[in-house]
């Protein structure tokens, strides 16, 4: 079965190119993103929690190769790519576009 090829989101000037909030999956390698809301199970909700994906936590996806690596907290994780879809985040502004001198 052919899986149908997902739309990657760039970051512009701190913003998700597209809807405000989307799925982790969808969001290029490198990005800070802030944690929106987790679309998971009640228990699979609570272990992310205990692991520091909470709503309102930055985190950086670091590589999107066959998993999603991710640092939250100083810690790395890596989570697959349905996992990855069913984290909401948004786009944090970096500080380049915040200084009005850059």
């Amino acid at each position: 079965m052919k899986r149908p090829k997902s739309t990657n989101y760039v970051i512009v000037e701190g913003q998700c190119a597209g809807p405000k909030v989307c799925p982790l999956s969808r969001v290029q390698a490198g990005s800070v993103v802030c944690i929106k809301r987790l679309s998971t199970t009640p228990e699979l909700t609570d272990r992310l929690r205990e692991m520091g994906f909470c709503e309102q936590q930055q985190i950086k996806l670091l590589t999107r190769d066959s998993n999603f690596i991710c640092q939250v907290c100083n810690a790395r994780f890596g989570i697959s790519e349905a996992l990855a879809d069913s984290i909401l985040v948004e786009a944090v502004p970096s500080l380049a576009s915040a200084d009005p001198r850059a």
